[in-house]
């Protein structure tokens, strides 16, 4: 019985697709929930898998294809088996088996790689790891295209392709003076649409950005003193981000025009916080969306940006987890930033931008202490955010986190 295989059905904000990466070919066999193939949104790349066990008869889209939601891009023979490859015999050497020696013994297939004998592997992602087993090979041999030298899956595809796995990549050499090497890289699905998102948001936003400075000695005793305790009875870190996620939320009741978005002539004013997280990985940056924050705990919000870590990693992110979002937190501190202009991501009207914590001299009660100090900024729509709102925004969060038991308060 022929199976189609389609295309996931898209969203309305996403018109087609792009075919990345086949990861079997016509004639291989396939298991039901195997991945088939990559497909690149300009939002997140989706696995599509085998809708049964069988024989992958037809490939209807070749790599590189533009393909649409529903659309039949391969068929599947349900119960078949794939033909055994046939097997030429070994010839004979006949010169040695006359003097009465020996025959050479048979080549053998090299042994199934150890992957957890294999330190490469910890930096894999589940598919990665996957495509190794399958395809026998090591990735500390193989030349890594992510961030920070890291392998991918699609690394591994490739040298799967290749017949063997290609030797890690030589130090680069160094460049002939007067030399001027460049490289030509096509923009991916997902950079391309974000270059597309942060253009619309600078020619379509008026756009300004405030600055503040927060001293985080009582958020630091706090998560010193109970951290471990929180740990243990939910089974999650305490972190800074739960603490700022929950401080933008309480500001956002009280000065709504934040939260809101334009649509045309209209305000829309969100009587919900679902507050957007920006994410960094292989593919560009994405930003998942912690929904009804306003009726999560501290332990909830921080399971829920872990498990949206783990799945950006993973490349896992659906469409759904980055849908809708009324306001956007972004953490450039992660990476050491020290201060910052974030963009806003429309139709939001605006983002607080998160920096690195540093110990800076500061005043109190006359003397002048060491203190863990944080720049926040506040981008925001100007044709409806006015100053004012947006200062008062950026002291009410500061408020809360120097005081970290009026949050827990909701003061």
């Amino acid at each position: 019985m022929s199976i189609e295989v389609k295309v996931p059905v898209l969203p309305e904000s996403v018109s087609d697709a792009l075919i990345a990466t086949w990861h079997k070919k016509a004639g291989d066999a396939v298991k039901r929930d195997e991945n088939l193939l990559d497909l690149e949104t300009d939002k997140v790349v989706l696995e599509v898998p085998a809708p049964v066990d069988g024989v992958l008869k037809e490939i209807k889209f070749a790599e590189g294809s533009t393909v649409t939601s529903s659309q039949v891009i391969a068929v599947i023979e349900e119960g078949a088996a794939a033909a055994p490859p046939v097997k030429t015999p070994e010839p004979i050497d006949t010169s040695v088996a006359e003097k009465g020696s020996k025959p050479t013994p048979p080549v053998h297939t090299p042994a199934p790689i150890d992957l957890s004998q294999t330190k490469a592997v910890d930096e894999l992602s589940p598919a990665g790891r996957r495509v190794a087993v399958e395809e026998n090979i090591d990735p500390s041999k193989v030349a890594g295209t992510g961030r920070d030298g890291r392998v991918t899956k699609e690394d591994l595809v490739n040298a799967s392709k290749g017949g063997s796995a290609p030797a890690a990549a030589a130090p680069a050499a160094k460049p002939t003076p007067g030399s001027r090497p460049e490289e030509r890289v096509p923009m991916t699905r997902i950079r391309t649409r974000i270059a597309e998102r942060l253009m619309q948001s600078k020619n379509s936003i008026a756009m300004l950005t405030s600055f503040n400075e927060v001293n985080l000695a009582e958020v630091v005793k706090l998560r010193k003193s109970l951290g471990e305790q929180f740990e243990k009875s939910n089974g999650v870190k305490l972190g800074f981000m739960s603490f700022f996620v929950k401080a933008a939320t309480e500001a956002l009741k009280r000065y709504p025009v934040i939260n809101a978005s334009v649509d045309g002539s209209d305000i829309i004013y969100h009587g919900y916080q679902d507050i957007s997280i920006a994410v960094s990985t292989d593919k560009g940056l994405v930003t998942p969306v912690l929904r009804d924050v306003q009726d999560m705990s501290f332990a909830d919000v921080e399971k829920g940006i872990l498990g949206y870590a783990k799945k950006a990693r993973d490349g896992k992110l659906g469409l759904d987890d980055l849908q809708g979002g009324t306001f956007t937190i972004t953490n450039g501190g992660t990476f050491g930033s020290l201060l910052s202009t974030p963009i806003v991501n429309p139709p939001q009207s605006a983002i607080l931008g998160m920096h690195t914590i540093k110990e800076r001299p500061v005043v109190e009660n006359g003397q002048v202490v060491a203190a863990p100090m944080m720049y926040i900024a506040l981008s925001y729509d100007h044709r409806i955010i006015d100053g004012r709102d947006a200062v008062l925004f950026l002291v009410d969060i500061k408020n809360q986190l120097e005081n970290p038991q009026r949050m827990l308060l909701g003061l």
